[in-house]
């Protein structure tokens, strides 16, 4: 199973591995400029597995860059809220 088959399970992944970047020093403009980066490898190179990600490469889809950065931070933000509860 992929940590793309369930939306929960993608979200944990990117919070360790957001976790870990911020322990190994990345600042906040690195992390989002990386997230835009994977945002556009995921849009270009991987097929949704489910509803939630059918939504984030439709709306990548028909966003400009700054969009782009938009979203991307965004899930940066979803995954920091969910580990702080």
């Amino acid at each position: 199973m992929s940590v793309l088959d369930n939306f929960g399970q993608w979200k944990n992944f990117l919070a360790e591995r957001l976790n870990h970047a911020e322990h190994e020093g990345m600042n906040h403009d690195t992390i989002s400029n990386l997230a835009t980066e994977i945002g556009g490898y995921l849009a270009n190179h991987v097929e949704p597995k489910n509803e939630e990600e059918k939504v984030l490469a439709d709306l990548w889809k028909v966003a400009d860059e700054n969009e782009k950065h938009a979203i991307a931070n965004m899930m940066v933000k979803l995954v920091q809220n969910d580990g702080s509860r």
